[in-house]
């Protein structure tokens, strides 16, 4: 059956009409806060349009782990991360030397993306802040999110990293200056939101994507649920009211969808695998703290770690690493919930390049920090809010909405999985996504 509705789609969208298509993202955002809105005492007009007008998830499942970067892949190819490549936020670094990075870089996705479908059928595509963008094949004009230091040199790099003269353009057109990549304040988000709707207006893109971030940067500091947060996804609904309005100014026949990429627990410890690892042998340092060799390695995601083999296929290694697990997991201080094998990673389409992903129980986090020599197991974290657990946590689902001509009004849709969102969006544009790994909605790639 699902093979059917997959091919039907299929070929549905390979010859119906295409529609212009916005997609934006809002980092954190959990599907009950727009859903039971007026419940939760939050004012927000023009996301609750979206549930009056448009179709709606009642949940979102999504991908190991929930995190943004793998997350927003995963909206733009419908794939898992084992097959699009981007497999967590920042990218390996067991000798502690890249300086935090992240995976900027479009080169890392090892799968067709929506932007590069579009322009390859003839059209145009823009994005905006949106993660794993930078040198994105196929986005005609493109404002990647990058940073390093928050330095003023950073709005160097992203002008350069940019589509030639875009930036330069719409701050002549907005009178301001784009916000700073490193920056995830609300402020931020409406900058940006003022940029993306200028930059609507002024190129009509047959496709784009716009991303904002304030929501999870106060869930973090915190809490979800919390003023703080509830205030920004206030200030947040006024930006997508103009982005909503720039849009059908531009293409009065476009489809508009809400995505984000997780949910949020609320935490109030960690664990610091560094520091088993390093009492362990696992981990060796020099004099001054720094890594000089290693076994085995975290690869922390705020609820869960991936575990990196320095040899994968060393037996004896893998079943010192599993014992080190059993043990941490058999005392309740560490908060681990589960230890999944190489098998229920690949059965969770996560990280290849882990031999064990550990998961901790709700209100537990893992040490995204290493610490070095004196960094204790156990600590206070310094955020309220995380996310990155396992994809079947419950408060981990994310958002799916979408509204326009001709879609249906008032249809709730149920729990549908992450990677059914782009085939999705790749109906309403007309094209196809050779490499998504399930079917699109089908309530919703039926409708011309």
């Amino acid at each position: 059956m699902r093979a059917a509705l997959f091919i039907a789609a299929a070929l549905w969208a390979s010859c119906a009409s295409a529609r212009p298509v916005l997609m934006i993202s809002i980092d954190g955002l959990r599907p009950a806060d727009v859903i039971e809105a007026e419940q939760r005492g939050l004012r927000i007009p023009h996301l609750r349009r979206f549930v009056a007008e448009g179709a709606y998830a009642s949940g979102v499942r999504g991908v190991l782990p929930t995190v943004t970067y793998p997350s927003h892949v995963t909206l733009v190819t419908g794939a898992s991360p084992a097959k699009h490549g981007v497999v967590s936020n920042t990218t390996f670094d067991p000798m502690q030397i890249n300086y935090g990075g992240w995976y900027w870089y479009a080169t890392d996705i090892r799968v067709p993306t929506l932007w590069a479908a579009v322009t390859e059928a003839g059209k145009t595509a823009a994005s905006l802040h949106w993660p794993v963008s930078v040198a994105a094949s196929g986005v005609t004009w493109n404002i990647p999110q990058i940073w390093r230091s928050g330095h003023a040199d950073d709005a160097k790099l992203v002008t350069a990293l940019s589509t030639a003269g875009l930036v330069a353009e719409l701050e002549r057109a907005t009178g301001e200056p784009y916000a700073a990549g490193i920056d995830e304040s609300v402020e931020s988000d409406e900058r940006r939101g003022r940029f993306a709707a200028k930059l609507i207006a002024l190129h009509k893109p047959d496709f784009m994507t716009a991303y904002l971030t304030s929501l999870d940067h106060e869930q973090h500091a915190h809490g979800p649920g919390s003023p703080e947060a509830h205030a920004a996804l206030e200030r947040i609904d006024a930006v997508i009211g103009g982005l909503v309005a720039a849009e059908l100014a531009a293409h009065p026949d476009a489809a508009i969808a809400i995505v984000s990429d997780h949910g949020f627990e609320a935490i109030g410890r960690e664990t610091n695998f560094f520091r088993a690892f390093m009492d362990a042998g696992l981990i060796r340092l020099d004099a001054k703290g720094a890594v000089t060799g290693w076994d085995a390695m975290p690869w922390p995601s705020g609820g869960s770690a991936a575990i990196v083999l320095a040899r994968p296929d060393d037996k004896a290694l893998a079943a010192r690493v599993a014992d080190l697990l059993a043990a941490m997991q058999a005392d309740p201080a560490n908060g681990i919930a589960a230890v999944a094998d190489r098998a229920g990673i690949a059965r969770m389409g996560g990280n290849p390049e882990a031999s064990f992903f550990v998961n901790m129980v709700p209100d537990a986090a893992v040490a995204g920090a290493f610490g070095g020599a004196t960094a204790p197991l156990h600590a206070v974290p310094k955020y309220m809010g995380t996310h990155g657990y396992f994809p079947e946590v419950g408060n981990l689902r994310a958002t799916f909405m979408i509204m326009g001509q001709g879609l249906p009004k008032g249809r709730a849709l149920g729990e549908i999985d992450m990677r059914a969102i782009a085939p999705t969006i790749a109906a309403m544009a007309g094209v196809r996504l050779t490499k998504a790994e399930v079917p699109p909605v089908a309530e919703i790639a039926a409708t011309r």
